[in-house]
């Protein structure tokens, strides 16, 4: 386990989790909304792009943003939502970037 169980040291953890698609972190991207303490359970709220992406990919991402938690022995419950437009055009800026377009 970590030495302190905080907001700070579990973005620490999350800053290396990457986009599968895109050369970013979950963070930078703002997929990665919001991080809240409770005890010792973590509780990550993802905001997707946009509703209906695939199962697939979504699953990918709750297990990319809990995995490096769990293994430090800690609870994890991740949460989705939507981007609002403002997080969707900042994500979409940064996809076009790291794609070269």
């Amino acid at each position: 386990m970590i030495e302190e169980l905080s907001e700070g040291n579990i973005r620490k953890i999350l800053s290396v989790v990457k986009h599968p698609a895109i050369d970013r972190s979950l963070l930078d991207l703002g997929i990665i909304e919001k991080i809240a303490i409770e005890e010792s359970r973590v509780i990550i709220i993802l905001a997707l792009p946009f509703s209906g992406i695939p199962k697939q990919i979504e699953d990918f991402l709750v297990q990319s943003a809990q995995e490096p938690i769990k293994n430090l022995g800690y609870e994890v419950e991740v949460k989705t939502t939507v981007m609002n437009q403002e997080a969707l055009q900042k994500f979409l800026a940064m996809e076009k970037e790291a794609w070269g377009i």
